[in-house]
């Protein structure tokens, strides 16, 4: 057969990915906070978008522009019109030839009575001005680090080169207020000897709080004692092991700091009062509570009643009235285009947001289904469940099920989880024919047993193994319950040995 060029026609079918499938995609794995963000782009751009109101107005005979403005109640009619009618608290002083702090000696430091219904009437939003009052910015704002520390390094260091030196100190500075920069880094960027900015750092370790501009934790706790004028030199030496008194080995540090047991439970009980976070009071970012997507309650018949929560899901409308007029006069084939592009993306998104909703219900409802001994009796009662079981379920992709459960966060009898908890690996069971053990389920079990040992004998990894093996019928080695005690942080049976008969003296 000859080979050469030619040409051939073939009829397949392919799956295309366009730019608003894959647009799609991406807003089943972003959380309410980051939808939101999205959302808020598009209205920004897309004229034809809008937010709806579910508390609007739906009397057609209203005026739209008499409802814009603010409602006001007939006691605050009446203090207004009794407000106009009052004339400053200065100009009855002139005309009665005194002081106004005699007339009105409780209003002392205000220009007039008006001005302070005014400010009244300017604190309910109606404002004189062009703006209307915001009460954001009567918020106070907390005081950041930085600003914190600049103010008391400006009344220590006097020279300018040493509180240019003190300023690059404070930017290196993390959360905890431990200095992260090294000082020859810093001598080197500024120009400067290292002898210097050791000089500038010890003149500003005092400043408040106490214990800031510390490198090791040590160094910050030592800080705080010479303060206190509490730092001698056997409290040095414990902070210099201090590794010993982690790992519990109280007897090789009570002979190398040359001190007896009633010295150290002292000097312990000392530094168990010190803040090892110095700056963490300073933290400017504010804790955000973590807001359901969904809810799982208890139905009326019996099951379970899963409901979207809609205080996170943006209401976006289409409107077209607005989209009609503005097409009738679009003359030229640029503004037709754009027009179409604008609806085009505007279906898109009402249909995206709406298929994003049903499938987080569609997915929630079948882990609650799958999950049912959890919700109703705990979390030894949890079940193995993988992307695929959801999958399989509900018809979907496990690519899928992974995007939705991604950021999520469900509100059910048992607490607030993140719809990620539900999928845990299997354990399987030592005796055949009973169900497989959820990885979570053997973790709380780990737990319970560390909890309530015996001080007296402690349980080993392989005595955890044959208890959970014997008792609950989990088929697990002890590597595996190595794992998951590191995992929740709990540690190994020597050092618990040591700490509990360090509570028993």
């Amino acid at each position: 057969m000859a080979l050469g060029p030619r040409l051939e026609l073939r009829q397949a079918q392919t799956l295309k990915l366009t730019p608003q499938l894959m647009q799609s995609i991406k807003l089943l794995q972003l959380s309410h906070q980051e939808l939101s963000t999205f959302v808020e782009s598009q209205l920004l751009h897309n004229p034809l978008l809008e937010r709806s109101d579910p508390n609007a107005e739906t009397d057609g005979d209203a005026n739209p522009s008499e409802t814009d403005n603010i409602v006001v109640s007939d006691t605050a009619r009446d203090i207004d019109s009794h407000a106009d009618q009052m004339e400053s608290a200065t100009s009855l002083a002139g005309e009665m030839d005194t002081d106004a702090s005699n007339l009105f000696p409780e209003q002392v430091g205000q220009d007039s009575v008006s001005q302070s219904t005014t400010s009244w009437q300017e604190s309910r939003g109606q404002s004189i001005g062009p703006e209307k009052a915001d009460i954001d910015q009567y918020i106070s704002s907390q005081k950041s680090l930085g600003d914190h520390l600049i103010e008391q390094v400006q009344m220590i260091l006097r020279h300018p080169g040493d509180f240019l030196i003190a300023s690059a100190i404070i930017e290196n500075l993390n959360e905890a207020g431990y200095l992260d920069k090294d000082l020859h880094q810093i001598a080197e960027q500024l120009g400067t000897e290292l002898g210097h900015v050791e000089a500038v750092l010890e003149a500003i370790q005092g400043c408040d709080p106490i214990g800031i501009f510390a490198r090791t934790v040590p160094e910050c706790l030592a800080i705080q004692l010479r303060d206190k004028n509490r730092l001698d030199p056997m409290m040095q030496a414990l902070l210099d092991n201090i590794e010993l008194v982690a790992e519990h080995k109280f007897k090789e540090l009570m002979a190398l700091i040359s001190c007896d047991q009633d010295d150290l439970r002292d000097m312990l009980g000392e530094i168990k009062r010190l803040n090892p976070r110095p700056g963490a009071s300073f933290e400017g970012t504010a804790i955000q509570p973590v807001v359901p997507d969904v809810y799982i309650r208890v139905a009326n018949g019996g099951g379970w009643q899963i409901e979207l929560n809609s205080d996170v899901l943006p209401n976006v409308l289409i409107n077209r009235t607005y989209y009609a007029e503005v097409s009738a006069k679009a003359k030229k084939g640029e503004e037709k285009t754009y027009l179409q592009d604008c609806m085009q993306t505007a279906n898109w998104l009402t249909k995206s947001l709406d298929q994003r909703a049903q499938t987080i219900l569609k997915v929630t409802s079948e882990i609650a289904r799958l999950q049912d001994g959890f919700l109703l009796h705990g979390v030894t009662h949890l079940k193995p469940m993988t992307l695929k079981m959801v999958a399989e379920a509900v018809d979907m992709h496990e690519s899928t099920i992974s995007r939705v459960t991604a950021n999520k966060y469900v509100s059910t009898t048992r607490g607030l989880f993140e719809l990620r908890y539900f999928f845990t690996s299997a354990i399987s069971s030592s005796t055949s024919g009973d169900d497989d053990h959820s990885a979570a389920a053997v973790r709380h079990e780990i737990k319970l047993l560390i909890d309530a040992e015996d001080p007296k004998k402690i349980l080993s990894d392989d005595k955890l193994a044959v208890i959970l093996n014997e008792k609950h019928q989990m088929g697990i080695a002890r590597r595996t319950v190595a794992k998951y005690r590191e995992a929740m942080g709990i540690p190994s049976s020597v050092l618990r040995r040591r700490q509990k008969r360090e509570m028993m003296s």
